[in-house]
């Protein structure tokens, strides 16, 4: 498991299996986001056997499958009311971490500068730069 830091409230890591979820409870977080798409894993890691292991360490799961070319603001407004709503550090996963550092991204824009999020993102191991102009975009719409 790699988890890397995004804020205090949120971080990110690639695939997560059922055993991690003692060390991730231990870590601190409330909360696991699955934002892998079941047709990328096998059966043992989609999102209904992980809903099962994820809820019965205790811990709260929300499923947000992100593709790159469906990624939309649905998915982007779910991440965030989850994050909002958590009580604690949340924790999203996906193949890389790096599906589950865009959508907080998009989400944070207008939020803090866009500076700020590419730099957040960057100290995680995500270079993101090629968002900003679109991060910029949500600020401004």
């Amino acid at each position: 498991m790699d988890i890397r830091t995004i804020t205090d409230s949120y971080a990110v890591t690639p695939q997560i299996t059922p055993e991690d979820l003692d060390a991730i409870k231990a870590a601190g977080f409330v909360a696991v986001i699955n934002n892998r798409p079941d047709s990328e894993i096998p059966p043992e890691w989609q999102s209904d056997a992980m809903k099962i292991a994820v809820e019965g360490a205790g811990l709260a799961y929300v499923v947000n499958p992100v593709t790159h070319a469906g990624l939309n603001m649905d998915m982007v407004a779910l991440q965030m009311a989850t994050i909002d709503s958590a009580g604690g550090p949340v924790l999203a996963y996906c193949a890389s971490g790096t599906r589950s550092s865009i959508v907080w991204s998009l989400g944070m824009a207008g939020k803090m500068p866009t500076e700020a999020i590419i730099n957040a993102t960057a100290r995680a191991g995500y270079d993101l730069s090629g968002l900003a102009a679109r991060i910029d975009g949500l600020a401004e719409g």
